[in-house]
């Protein structure tokens, strides 16, 4: 693929894959996954696509094809405006699925995605990736291709971990349901490749990212996001302040609705803590006598049908309700829509109401922002984005979200004293449209951006002096060791398939042993000459029996590699030595690892992400740790030939059996695991839809596989 920058301004790729996005009536609340990310992807290409300076806006997101939710999500291409786009691209089970359940189908998605950018007339300047999932595929995009990558974190896994250890949820029950340690590990990487990383706040860098291995706080840039002002105002005088369809659904709950409001807006999550502002409020009798509360929380039919975690929230919500006798001052609405929201703020400020988010953490807070512009006071956590809404906009209180009596006094301070209400509600309704409209912030992002741009280098491009064959269309690709050795019959058997199928598949060998190896194993084993050899773990690329060497892939993968700093890093660690010479190369860095005294994987990892060092490290076998380039591996070279000779990744049938081969195997390739005693080194492939675990071992494996994919 090969990036060029068009004169006639920016191409943007915005990726953003989990909840529910289209252009218009965003279903937010529907869950924990449709929130204010996917509000503010959709404003964010709204507004970019309006800049003079941007050609093109691409929103990319998940194709789901589900009776349960609206077939707008299944429209391959939804139109923002005349340049400006939601994508959808396939990955996982067509239903919709919560994020966390997505994380084996996210290599088939950059796979996905990578077949549609090459059909598209040129390459974007920049990506930029929201949420740790999105941010897994631009990562691989981004190496792929050499492009920019940007990544907004929206929350944060190590943020989150935290959050959930002080609420008492025990750490296996977080890993079963929220995968965290994949996340958190994504993160890292995300950290490493991204060459800017966009926050909405200076607390989300200081007192979040500051948690990460890989922290570069100089390659961070706080830009809030911005709001409709044509949506989010006060009450227009001689307007209703919200509609008759609304207030009757108030009516249901509450017996003095001309009270002032207490408003609440969220998802039912228990992240939002909304459990502890009703329990704050049933606790104070002040409170109640004063005013009524207000709790938006998603919509619903039957709370037995929803998910475990919205159901376990909304039904703690009405025992505290009984629990405190709460009934006719606290209003819990079954339906909303997206429509109706800016009404519900401006009764709410016409009331002479507060809005509070008392979230345990909130990465930023869009609904403190259209809070304000609507004109309402605010009481916000002092967790996150809300320390600089509030000390920008001077326009509410910060409280601990986890003191119940903190939140009824900030409440009632604010409701007991009009003076106080009338200065915090005029300084949000003066400072939001000065900090945060969405033009300042298109502005500031596209500086930053054409900054990058102008920055980076094309890729090289070497003329190939090799020939593609253009009879194939399908390729076999093996690792060597514990995988195509090992069995003297099976080999001899698998090598009569190869000559006698060679004209109809293109094959390969991907190794992390060095050519001269390989060369000799080929040999004495009688194995036919392959058509492509990638050594060394996926560092070096040689074409056909006279072994050209792919020089543009060594220039692709030379980025930021620092083979010396390495190994001065490493040099100390016990249990690491130095393999010897005929097991290192140019691009390679390899040691034998010894598991009883050296330190395990995941500090190692985390001392070179310290010293800022952007590599892949991998452990074969239980003993021979490879540390490669960031933009090198067998996977990430499988996929630069693979594409070099247009043969469809699912035409590709690929075999590993050790740790090395992961990123070969997962995506959209045929995964073949074959049974060896080192296969529970790729056991977390079990949850990938498209790696086969063969009952047979070494080379019988390859060959039960070739049957169970009906490859010829």
């Amino acid at each position: 693929m090969v990036a060029t920058v068009s004169p006639k301004g920016l191409y943007i790729l915005l990726i953003s894959v989990h909840g529910l996005i289209r252009g218009h009536n965003l279903e937010l609340g529907r869950d924990a996954d449709t929130g204010g990310q996917t509000k503010y992807v959709v404003e964010l290409a709204k507004s970019l696509a309006r800049q003079v300076a941007v050609e093109r806006i691409d929103l990319v997101t998940r194709l789901i094809v589900d009776e349960a939710v609206s077939i707008d999500y299944k429209a391959p291409v939804e139109q923002l405006s005349a340049n400006s786009r939601i994508v959808r691209i396939k990955a996982g089970p067509e239903e919709y699925i919560p994020k966390e359940q997505l994380w084996p189908h996210m290599d088939s998605f950059a796979d996905n995605l990578c077949i549609w950018l090459s059909e598209q007339p040129r390459l974007p300047d920049i990506i930029h990736t929201h949420y740790a999932d999105a941010g897994y595929v631009g990562v691989r995009l981004a190496n792929h291709t050499g492009l920019p990558l940007v990544h907004t974190g929206h929350s944060l896994g190590h943020d989150k971990y935290s959050r959930l250890l002080a609420v008492g949820m025990g750490i296996e029950q977080i890993e079963e349901r929220y995968h965290m340690q994949a996340r958190i590990s994504a993160e890292e990487d995300i950290l490493s490749c991204a060459e800017l990383v966009i926050t909405s706040t200076r607390n989300e860098i200081e007192s979040q990212y500051e948690l990460y291995d890989y922290y570069t706080p100089e390659k961070m840039a706080v830009i809030p996001p911005g709001i409709n002002l044509e949506q989010f105002h006060p009450v227009i005088q001689g307007q209703p302040a919200i509609s008759q369809a609304f207030q009757s659904k108030l009516s249901l709950f509450l017996r003095d609705p001309a009270k002032p409001m207490i408003l609440a807006l969220s998802r039912p999550d228990e992240r939002k803590n909304i459990v502890s502002l009703l329990e704050a409020f049933g606790q104070n009798k002040s409170l109640q006598k004063l005013a009524n509360l207000v709790i938006v929380a998603g919509n619903r039919d039957d709370i037995r049908e929803l998910n475990d975690g919205v159901q376990s929230v909304l039904t703690e919500l009405l025992w505290v309700i009984d629990v405190y006798e709460l009934y006719g001052l606290v209003a819990l609405p079954k339906h909303h829509s997206a429509e109706d929201v800016p009404d519900i703020y401006r009764y709410a400020a016409a009331s002479k109401g507060v809005f509070v988010n008392p979230a345990l953490t909130e990465p930023f807070g869009l609904t403190l922002l259209e809070a304000a512009a609507s004109g309402l006071p605010l009481v916000a956590t002092e967790n996150g984005g809300p320390v600089d809404i509030i000390g920008n906009c001077g326009n509410g209180l910060l409280v601990d979200p986890l003191g119940r009596e903190a939140i009824a006094d900030a409440l009632l301070s604010i409701l007991q004293n009009p003076a106080r209400w009338q200065e915090f509600s005029s300084n949000g309704l003066r400072n939001i449209s000065r900090f945060y409209s969405w033009d300042a912030h298109a502005q500031s992002y596209l500086a930053l951006l054409q900054t990058l741009v102008s920055k980076r280098k094309p890729l090289t491009q070497v003329t190939s002096t090799h020939q593609f064959s253009t009879y194939r269309n399908r390729a076999l690709f093996t690792a060597i060791d514990n995988t195509l050795l090992g069995d003297p019959e099976a080999l001899e058997q698998f090598a009569n398939v190869v000559r006698s199928n060679r004209r109809q598949f293109l094959f390969g060998i991907a190794t992390g042993r060095r050519l001269d190896s390989v060369l000799t194993i080929l040999k004495r084993n009688s194995i036919p000459t392959p058509d492509v050899l990638i050594t060394s773990l996926g560092t070096e690329i040689y074409y056909t029996s006279e072994l050209v060497a792919d020089i543009a892939w060594s220039h692709h993968i030379d980025h930021s590699w620092t083979p010396l700093v390495l190994r001065r890093v490493l040099e100390s660690l016990p249990g690491l030595s130095p393999q010897p010479k005929s097991g290192q190369s140019r691009f390679k860095v390899s040691y034998f690892y010894d598991a009883q005294i050296a330190p395990p994987m995941d500090e190692i990892l985390g001392l070179l992400r310290q010293q800022e060092l952007s590599v892949n490290a991998t452990l074969s076998f239980g003993q021979y740790l490879d540390i490669v380039p960031a933009r090198a591996s067998k996977g990430q070279a499988l996929r630069y030939v693979t594409n070099q000779y247009n043969i469809p990744l699912d035409r590709t049938l690929v075999t590993g059996g050790s740790g090395g081969d992961a990123d070969m195997l997962r995506g959209n390739t045929l995964g073949v695991v074959v049974s060896n005693r080192h296969q529970e080194e790729l056991s977390n492939l079990s949850e990938n839809e498209q790696v086969y675990f063969a009952n047979g071992a070494h080379a019988w494996g390859i060959l039960e596989a070739i049957n169970h994919y009906g490859f010829f």
